[in-house]
């Protein structure tokens, strides 16, 4: 046995000295707490009656056992008030959230119509072949059924195994008594089987002597249960009608699956430590066409991770990428909203614009629908005291949304609207009627008047600062900016103005660069409380395409789908992208119109806006040209300022002018040829310019192409002629597949 150590404390001996009453010294004596707690508080008041004192404000702590240390004793947890206690309380609502709401009702039954709908009309068709099996299965399921009944009436399945036992062992009084208590069994079981067999009969006679109809309802209630009863187990009556469930209800242990598939170290190691790490504050539900699971992750893993890996988590669940949308939910980082639809988004059908209604009109002062959620909830958008940013690769939608702020500026007639849709293709010529101001093409002369828009612009708020400057000594300004009353105030010269740049890059990439950028962030800055609405549309959101001066100034912004984590962070700010909130996970055409709006709510989310084809558009314009003229605001053509360019065949001319059977030729040769064909489009182009309107074809590779002039190599920039052929060729294909 080992020596005890010196150094150790004798847990033994001390416990044995206090108890012992024999060793004890005089002072092992116990201790009343709540006396302790009376000295001390006395100890602690000052003299005097102690009124001053409020009892509510002493801590929780009484009895100091522990070496004095810097700040003060902490209240316990129960010495929350009682306020702080019920908001902090969740009362489960009496309905569910699908029922709260039209909108979630609707989809409910919606979804479970279609559904039931779909069912029917799969096993309508099938009638005849279900008739055919019943046929061939009903008479051995009669044979089978009678069968089943005298075994039934025997009671032989009661203790057969029983008597078969006693049996074997040669034990008579066993099997005798046990043969006697099943026969007691069989005595009600045959008058049950008799009293059936009477009904039985009874029945067939009444519906032999009844209503032919009678004898059919009969057949096709009794007929399916017999057949059911003889056909074989591996064979239904009824085919399947999916071999798959369309769509996976949302479970914890489905979420939990997922969450523990994405590969986050914390997720996992947190999981195997403690199997509820992950848990679920309130109840999986139904939300809109889908069902909406908050779930609290682990301590130090942030929601934003989990919508970082949106993809991950999707195929974790096995689901389509745009069924499966996560995002940060209120409460804390930690915890995340993870909404699930019915089918994927791209599958379900976008409710029309309300605007679309004959009778719907806007308040550019007000909110008005501008795109929907994941869960087809729409979304509101205001115009006044705001500027946008629309960002997207081409394909993304970015035209079509900027274009349906443009149409709802348009329902208020008190709106100006002017800008300049800089690729040529003229999206924006449906609105040409209603505006002040509108030009179309990336020519030298339609740049040039959009860069004296930008500085006319810029003189526009100086004027209004001063009509804003007046309006406040009046006190019809009250902070300073534009009112309702102002904007309606006839001659007040405060009318809200929608200033429109599509395709800005163009601008901001030509020799108007740098004085351009410059005006334009002014004008952002300063417009914003003059009633100067500022709506951008690019697809190169770069610093040299667009300054990084007028992006921080923007405070709405759309990011349509966009190839990379830069083009990402230059339009929704920087860090979106480390914090989940990716365009890049949209996919160009197939997606258009899905981004990520930010600058509307609490946080950043992913919507689609609303999608209005040229013809509804057009009728969109109709009656905002009634409401315009009847409140006098319609420009009239000597007023209005057109930069139009022609819009021409650039492939198609091309082809056209090809000098005789030249593989490859000077871009700048190529100009003169095209300017002798239309010098109303061509005239004063040059080599860079054609480079530029060839962009849009991929096929077509603007390379350098060498020649002898004077016997001496020459090198300048030119196309081939297979290029075109081949462009042209994959253009008209489109155009018959479309």
């Amino acid at each position: 046995m080992t020596a005890p150590d010196e150094n150790r404390f004798d847990w033994q001996a001390a416990e044995a000295d206090l108890t012992d009453p024999t060793t004890a010294g005089p002072d092992a004596e116990v201790v009343d707490l709540d006396d302790a707690r009376a000295r001390r508080q006395a100890s602690v008041t000052p003299a005097g009656d102690g009124s001053d004192l409020d009892d509510d404000d002493q801590d929780a702590e009484s009895v100091a056992d522990t070496p004095d240390r810097d700040g003060g004793p902490v209240d316990a947890a129960e010495d929350i008030p009682p306020d702080v206690l019920a908001r902090q309380r969740h009362r489960r609502p009496i309905l569910a959230d699908w029922a709260r709401s039209w909108r979630g009702f609707r989809a409910a039954v919606k979804h479970q119509s279609k559904d039931a709908g779909y069912v029917t009309a799969y096993h309508a068709v099938r009638l005849p072949k279900y008739a055919a099996k019943t046929a061939v299965y009903a008479p051995l399921g009669l044979f089978r059924g009678a069968g089943r009944a005298l075994h039934w009436a025997s009671a032989e399945e009661g203790n057969w195994h029983l008597r078969q036992a006693a049996a074997t062992r040669g034990d008579a009084d066993t099997w005798m008594k046990l043969d006697a208590r099943r026969q007691r069994q069989t005595v009600w079981r045959w008058w049950v089987l008799a009293g059936g067999a009477g009904a039985t009969v009874a029945g067939a006679i009444v519906l032999t002597l009844g209503p032919s109809w009678w004898r059919w309802v009969a057949l096709t209630a009794v007929l399916p249960l017999l057949a059911t009863l003889g056909r074989p187990a591996d064979k239904p009556l009824t085919d399947r009608v999916t071999e798959g469930t369309r769509y996976r209800k949302l479970t914890a242990e489905l979420v939990r699956r997922a969450l523990m598939s994405l590969q986050l170290p914390a997720i996992n190691s947190a999981v195997a430590k403690d199997a509820k790490a992950i848990s679920f504050p309130v109840d999986i539900h139904r939300d809109g066409p889908g069902h909406l699971a908050v779930v609290d992750l682990p301590y130090g893993v942030e929601a934003s991770e989990v919508v970082a890996r949106r993809g991950k988590l999707a195929s974790a669940m096995r689901l389509p990428l745009d069924q499966v949308w996560p995002e940060p939910a209120p409460g804390h980082t930690g915890r995340l909203a993870l909404w699930v639809g019915y089918e994927p988004a791209s599958q379900m059908v976008q409710p029309p614009w309300p605007l679309l209604s004959t009778s719907a009109r806007v308040d550019v002062f007000k909110p008005f629908p501008f795109a929907t959620t994941p869960r087809l909830d729409a979304v509101t958008a205001d115009l006044m005291f705001r500027n946008f940013l629309f960002g997207g690769q081409p394909g993304s939608g970015k035209t079509f949304a900027l274009r349906t702020l443009l149409l709802a500026a348009a329902l208020d007639p008190r709106t100006e609207i002017r800008g300049y849709e800089l690729k040529g293709v003229g999206d924006f010529a449906v609105l040409e009627q209603l505006m002040a101001e509108y030009g179309n093409g990336f020519d030298d002369e339609t740049l040039a008047r959009c860069f004296a828009f930008i500085e006319w612009l810029y003189e526009e708020c100086r004027r209004r600062s001063k009509r804003i400057e007046h309006y406040a000594r009046l006190g019809k300004a009250p902070e300073n900016k534009v009112t309702p009353e102002l904007a309606s105030l006839k001659g007040s010269g405060l009318h809200p103005l929608v200033a429109w740049f599509d395709e800005l890059q163009e601008l901001m990439t030509s020799k108007y660069a740098k004085e351009a950028g410059e005006i334009l962030e002014k004008v952002i800055k300063l417009g914003r409380a003059l009633g100067v609405i500022i709506l951008i549309g690019t697809q190169i959101p770069d610093k040299d395409s667009l300054p990084t001066g007028i992006t921080r100034n923007v405070n709405s912004r759309f990011c349509l789908s966009v190839a990379d984590q830069t083009a990402n962070d230059m339009i929704l700010g920087t860090s979106a992208y480390k914090q989940g909130y990716r365009a890049t996970v949209f996919v160009p055409v197939d997606e258009a119109g899905w981004g990520i709006l930010r600058g509307f709510g609490p946080k950043p989310s992913a919507v689609k806006s609303y999608y209005v084809d040229t013809t509804k558009a057009a009728q969109i314009v109709t009656r905002a040209v009634a409401l315009r003229t009847a409140a006098g605001t319609l420009p009239t053509p000597d007023e209005q300022t057109r930069t139009v360019a022609p819009v021409a065949d650039v492939l198609g001319d091309l082809a056209r002018v090809w000098p005789g059977d030249e593989k490859a030729v000077w871009n700048e040769t190529l100009c003169g040829l095209l300017a002798e064909l239309r010098p109303e489009v061509y005239g004063g182009w040059e080599a860079a310019q054609l480079s530029t309107a060839l962009k849009p074809h991929p096929l077509v590779k603007v390379a350098d192409v060498g020649r002898r002039i004077d016997g001496k190599p020459t090198t300048r920039r030119g196309i081939k002629h297979a290029d075109i052929l081949k462009a042209i060729a994959e253009r008209d294909r489109k155009r018959s597949a479309g």
